[in-house]
């Protein structure tokens, strides 16, 4: 879990990086190929087909989560690092919410004070002017838009990653992610194309090769580690990405960032507590033999 956080935090740093000499959709459709190339190559040795079997809900996975990344990148880009780490760990709040929506489930009042909290979080790091009165301070509007948007969409792709895995291979919905991914950007990218020089060649192979490594040991990780203690190791990335603000940007963290970050780590970990640290396969299999509507928002959390 801690490999995968550092993994993580190296993505966004690469993107970060060549995103100061490149578009964001240029950007994601390098990820995008990456992700398509990697996949299709371990369902090729699986031995699966890539196809899979509920092919509009695997396009709609894949289109949530183009967007999901477009809106991430895009704040990692033009916020400073740590607070675009930090406002996207506001998902599994909003995972919460909408497996409530979607799922049928009932919000209980725990869980919207959970939001409450995570959203007075956000706040408290962007500084809006409206509320703080300081120009100086707040953080781009544009960029905090489309960091809060990608961890909404982020934690619809996680419901919809959960329904999903009751029948596809998880390889599948990957390779479904890279497809839409890669033919979503092509657009953007033509028209708004920059020629890659020099090292930015490496720098986009390296933000596709680090989402792939952090996956990997995610996967690993949550395979052995309980759910619950899974989460709270992952926070590990929040540090990781303040020491390369750190160090590469000269991005200084303030106070403001520390008390809205312990906010949201508190409001995802309250909710995390309520929540076995047992649930995973079970649940799925279940779903796979019954007439369940899909996963609980407790399986979306353990996810």
């Amino acid at each position: 879990m801690v490999g995968s956080a550092f993994f993580f935090s190296l993505m966004s740093l690469f993107v970060k990086l060549v995103g100061q000499s490149l578009p964001s959709q240029e950007v994601v459709l390098g990820r995008g190929i990456v992700t398509l190339v990697l996949s299709y190559v371990a369902l090729r040795v699986a031995g699966v087909n890539p196809a899979g079997h509920r092919t509009g809900l695997l396009a709609l996975r894949g289109i949530v989560g183009y967007a999901a990344v477009s809106a991430f990148f895009y704040g990692v880009i033009h916020l400073p690092l740590a607070e675009a780490t930090v406002i996207h760990y506001t998902n599994p709040v909003f995972t919460a919410v909408i497996a409530a929506i979607f799922l049928r489930e009932p919000i209980r009042a725990g869980d919207a004070k959970c939001l409450l909290l995570s959203l007075t979080g956000v706040v408290i790091i962007t500084r809006p002017v409206f509320l703080f009165g300081d120009a100086t301070s707040a953080l781009d509007p544009v960029g905090l838009a489309a960091s809060l948007t990608g961890a909404v969409l982020a934690a619809a792709a996680y419901v919809m990653i959960r329904y999903l895995a009751a029948t596809e291979h998880e390889l599948v919905i990957v390779l479904w992610f890279g497809v839409i991914g890669t033919l979503g950007a092509i657009p953007a990218t033509a028209v708004d194309f920059v020629l890659p020089v020099g090292w930015l060649w490496p720098g986009l192979l390296a933000v596709g090769l680090t989402t792939h490594a952090a996956q990997v040991f995610l996967t690993r990780g949550l395979a052995l580690v309980p759910a619950g203690r899974a989460m709270t190791i992952s926070y590990v990335q929040i540090v990781f990405a303040t020491l390369w603000g750190i160090i590469f940007f000269g991005e200084t963290p303030d106070a403001w960032l520390f008390l809205g970050a312990a906010l949201i780590v508190a409001s995802t970990m309250s909710l995390r507590r309520r929540l076995p640290d047992d649930i995973g396969a079970e649940a799925i299999e279940a779903a796979a033999v019954t007439d369940l509507p899909g996963p609980t928002a407790s399986d979306v959390m353990a996810e």
